[in-house]
């Protein structure tokens, strides 16, 4: 007869129970399902809040987040080597050994396999467009992410199809400027995001990302100045209001001054000479422009810029559904 497990041994199984659960979501880099709710911006932009159209974005939320999440795991798994030698990208459970390949492939394949099939019965345009997204990632897992220029073009198109489900999951019309808007400032991200790896890989003392050794700071700045005023113009226009096709109140326009500090505020963090001359404390809070969702999550002046924006926003809504403005 088998004794029963003593009280610490049944606690310390149960530890470790619950530390590889905690692996395992970790492994699905829920912080970077921020990126997923520009879902949402279709409604939101288009002044078009109601139950239906933000349950809609909310569906396409969730399948987004099971579509990224099993790419992170098949891109975790096949650059684990390098990633080993990242100094933060090691932590990640694959390249630490806490999750073990055979699992993070099984779960991979069960998300995209729900999100592709729920996408499609909710409706052939989000089936299309998350179809859209797969393929994109696909591509960029083989080749895109190894081609300069076209790696971060594939990173702005996937916020592109991000922005896209919320007109798919809701058939709300998106305004020309807002897709160009979105388009505009998902470059900008990506372009801070290679510029971030490169002056880490710099400090480094190697470049962990091969397409990296095709770029260069004055690039990336010469490429940043470029979208950055193609970001804020296309916005500046959609605010201007119907007069233009875009907002549907030039009140809009408010909202100006909140991009644009939130714009100059990400630059600044991710400004070259500041990181290299910053304390290893600063330096390690400006790494967070290699990850946008961390800085969303971390950085307050930019997270207050955030929240207010969107209640500028819903005051207007607000103030326009019961003509006042």
């Amino acid at each position: 007869m088998v004794s029963p497990k003593s009280a610490p041994e049944q606690a310390r199984i149960k530890r470790r129970i619950s530390s590889t659960k905690l692996f395992y979501l970790a492994a699905l880099r829920p912080r970077q399902w921020t990126k997923n709710l520009v879902v949402f911006a279709a409604p939101l932009f288009a002044f078009n809040l109601t139950w239906q159209s933000i349950l809609g974005c909310l569906l396409a939320f969730v399948l987004f987040c099971c579509a990224s999440s099993g790419f992170y795991l098949i891109n975790d798994i096949a650059d684990v080597e390098s990633d080993r030698q990242h100094p933060i990208k090691c932590k990640r459970p694959i390249a630490a050994g806490l999750v073990s390949i055979p699992a993070a492939v099984a779960i991979s394949m069960v998300l995209l396999g729900a999100a592709l099939s729920f996408s499609w019965l909710r409706s052939p345009a989000l089936g299309i467009t998350l179809t859209g997204y797969v393929f994109l990632q696909i591509a960029y897992n083989l080749k895109l992410k190894h081609t300069p220029i076209l790696d971060i073009v594939a990173i702005a198109t996937g916020f592109v199809l991000r922005a896209y489900a919320g007109f798919a999951a809701t058939e709300i019309a998106l305004s020309t400027w807002f897709v160009l808007c979105t388009a505009m400032l998902a470059l900008f991200l990506g372009i801070e995001k290679r510029k971030a790896e490169l002056r880490l890989s710099e400090i480094g003392g190697g470049k962990t990302r091969a397409v990296l050794k095709c770029y260069s700071l004055p690039l990336l700045s010469r490429m940043e100045s470029t979208v950055t005023t193609g970001a804020f113009m296309s916005y500046a226009l959609w605010s201007a209001g119907p007069i233009v096709r875009g907002a549907t109140t030039p009140w809009m326009m408010l909202t100006i001054p909140f991009v644009l500090y939130g714009i100059f505020r990400y630059q600044m963090l991710s400004d070259p000479k500041d990181i290299l001359s910053g304390t290893e404390n600063e330096l390690g809070q400006r790494q967070h422009t290699e990850r946008p969702e961390e800085v969303l999550l971390t950085d307050i002046p930019i997270l207050l810029t955030v929240i207010s924006w969107v209640v500028t926003v819903f005051m207007i809504l607000l103030l326009k559904h019961y003509g006042l403005i």
